[in-house]
């Protein structure tokens, strides 16, 4: 009998528990509700209608038919796409005006607020602009000031990417440095290490392998601007790690980077090989490494980059590469599903750079939202060369949301109306 009478008690407790906690739940105030939306959230295999419920700065609630009278303000989505918060894993944002230099503190670089919010971007990945010696001038001047989450990729190079004499300097690649400023300072900025534009042999890209294994962070490695071209399949089975990154997948320049498509149209196997083994393939679509003959055979033969990203600067962004969405779009004309563009532009970078609080829309992480439109019409995509591929639909930005805050609202659809 005292055993039954403590198993009631016991059960009691736990369905008063529950029942507060549900009451506590509805009488909840959410500061924004986000309603009627299809919500897509791959971490959290969610494709569905779904409303979303922000308080404090975090996402509070997700859920069917959250009740209106809960929100101070009630965003009306229906029609929409409701996505986390877009993450551009290949950007170039340390923007500044040295004289001579090129990427790192230098014009050819954009300030990220300019070009994020308005195409549901969030978070930006510095793809290597900086290195060691300038990192913290790039912290101070661009990343503290931004409202867009700015993570970066440290450059093996210790002054990163100011010109193009300064990346062959093999004594200033230093792996010991770049290890050290990434573990002891910055371990919540700095979320990996960056190759690029070497005119040699493997040296920059093993220097930077060895820093990404004392720092336990994933490599990225622009492979070009090799004559003659390098291996890419000594680069991918016998330099590079699981979990480390090729961006410009791509790219067509033969002479000086090896393709991943053969001139006869057929993805090379050792290709297949190398994704089965980890490697990450990065879109990078940039100003000069994204040409259709390489993306449609590839797509075509079920060959699909593991993250879309822009590759962001000055001379990238006024030609074939017009945005993140613009980008994403083109994957959709060459036959992605919607559900597989939003995976590569948010839970798929989010896990390469090991940052599983950012790219989902779990209740408690920080709510950085991306609504977007999905348009259907005749339209047309570029590639770097100026050819255009049709497509007929296209992803636009309606509202982006950072840590809460509406920063982006295409057309007032958070805003009162005017009388």
């Amino acid at each position: 009998m005292h055993h039954l009478n403590e198993l009631m008690r016991t059960r009691f407790a736990i369905l008063l528990f529950l029942l507060f906690s549900l009451m506590d739940l509805q009488a909840q105030k959410l500061d924004i509700l986000l309603k009627g939306g299809h919500l897509i959230d791959p971490k959290n295999n969610i494709d569905k209608l779904m409303d979303v419920g922000i308080s404090d700065g975090r996402i509070a609630e997700v859920a069917a038919n959250i009740p209106r009278e809960r929100a101070v303000k009630i965003i009306d989505v229906s029609g929409l796409y409701v996505a986390p918060g877009l993450i551009d894993m290949h950007v170039h944002v340390f923007m500044g005006n040295d004289p001579g230099a090129y990427i790192a503190n230098g014009a050819t670089s954009v300030m990220p607020d300019g070009f994020t919010f308005r195409s549901g971007v969030t978070t930006v990945v510095d793809a290597g602009s900086s290195g060691w010696r300038n990192f913290p001038l790039f912290k101070e001047q661009t990343i503290d000031k931004a409202k867009t989450r700015v993570l970066a990729l440290l450059n093996i190079v210790g002054k990163g990417m100011h010109s193009r004499f300064e990346e062959q300097d093999v004594t200033d690649m230093n792996p010991v440095m770049t290890s050290n400023m990434i573990t002891k300072l910055y371990p919540d900025i700095l979320v990996g290490i960056k190759s690029s534009h070497y005119w040699g042999d493997f040296t920059q890209v093993d220097r930077a392998v060895e820093a990404g294994k004392m720092a336990k962070v994933p490599v990225m490695v622009d492979f070009g601007e090799h004559d003659p071209p390098n291996s890419i399949e000594s680069l991918f089975m016998e330099h590079l790690r699981p979990g480390d990154m090729f961006t410009h997948t791509y790219s067509y320049g033969p002479n000086e980077r090896e393709t991943i498509v053969d001139e006869n149209g057929k993805v090379k196997p050792f290709v297949f090989e190398a994704q089965k083994r980890g490697i990450v393939f990065d879109t990078g679509h940039g100003g000069g490494a994204f040409s259709w003959r390489q993306a449609v055979p590839a797509t075509q033969q079920g060959f699909k980059a593991d993250v879309i990203s822009t590759d962001l600067h000055t001379q990238s962004m006024n030609g074939g590469m017009k945005d993140l969405s613009n980008v994403m779009s083109k994957f959709m004309a060459m036959g992605f599903t919607l559900k597989e563009v939003i995976s590569r532009a948010t839970w798929a970078p989010a896990q390469v750079i090991d940052r599983p609080d950012l790219g989902n829309l779990s209740v408690g992480t920080e709510a950085d939202v991306a609504v977007l439109g999905l348009r259907e019409g005749d339209f047309g995509f570029l590639d770097i060369r100026g050819k255009r591929l049709p497509g007929k639909r296209k992803l636009e930005a309606e509202i982006t949301i950072r840590a809460g805050k509406v920063m982006w609202d295409l057309n007032g659809r958070a805003a009162e109306d005017f009388k």
